[in-house]
């Protein structure tokens, strides 16, 4: 129903243990790393999140993380295909759990309408770890909204964030995105990513209820 968070599954999680030459080479994996965690989320910006959330709980590394093309898993995206890898097999299970756990229980997708067709990520990351300071030149430690959600809707969501929060874009992705979405990334407090969240959900759903102003 509207306003209500949707579950978002692993499909794939699979642990790869001193793995070919040619995944070493491909993945481009750390000096003295041979183990490899691979997953794929149903909802692709759930992957990102929950593999820098990784990052932060177990001694891991992201080497390797796109969108697919297409939705295979009923939702109105693509898919995310990670791999992450550390030290030892037990520092990989370990990203794989917590990924896992986040994607399914910590994850903040929500439905714009009645028969969840439509939906919404707007995920708080009151800390971020390794890979998205890495991957946006931010701070470890830094707050973000992570905000995406169909093409039309992530436009109008993202102007409404932008103008009731006090927070500054990171990275515009305008639409369409690999899995046709459009979104954003916002830095700023931790109470002010949270406003800038709740402005994003409501816009959009405001805007899947009304959807023609002339």
């Amino acid at each position: 129903m509207t306003g209500d968070r949707v579950k978002c599954n692993i499909v794939y999680s699979k642990m790869l243990t001193d793995v070919e030459d040619i995944m070493l080479e491909e993945f481009d994996l750390p000096e003295g790393c041979i183990d490899i965690g691979i997953f794929t989320t149903q909802y692709d910006g759930v992957g990102y999140c929950a593999a820098d959330e990784a990052t932060k709980t177990a001694n891991v590394d992201v080497v390797y993380i796109k969108t697919l093309y297409g939705a295979g898993a009923g939702l109105n995206d693509g898919q995310v295909f990670g791999v992450i890898t550390g030290p030892t097999v037990s520092d990989v299970e370990s990203g794989l759990r917590y990924i896992r756990d986040y994607a399914e229980n910590k994850s903040s997708v929500y439905s714009a309408n009645e028969d969840n067709s439509n939906l919404i990520y707007a995920q708080l990351v009151p800390k971020i770890g390794k890979y998205f300071s890495k991957t946006y030149d931010l701070p470890i430690g830094s707050s973000i909204a992570f905000l995406f959600a169909p093409a039309l809707e992530g436009v109008v969501g993202v102007d409404e964030a932008l103008t009731v929060a006090d927070v500054e874009v990171v990275k515009f992705f305008g639409p369409p995105t690999h899995s046709n979405l459009s979104g954003a990334i916002l830095t700023g407090t931790q109470s002010n990513c949270r406003t800038a969240c709740e402005a994003f959900k409501k816009a959009i759903i405001d805007c899947v209820e009304d959807p023609l102003d002339y």
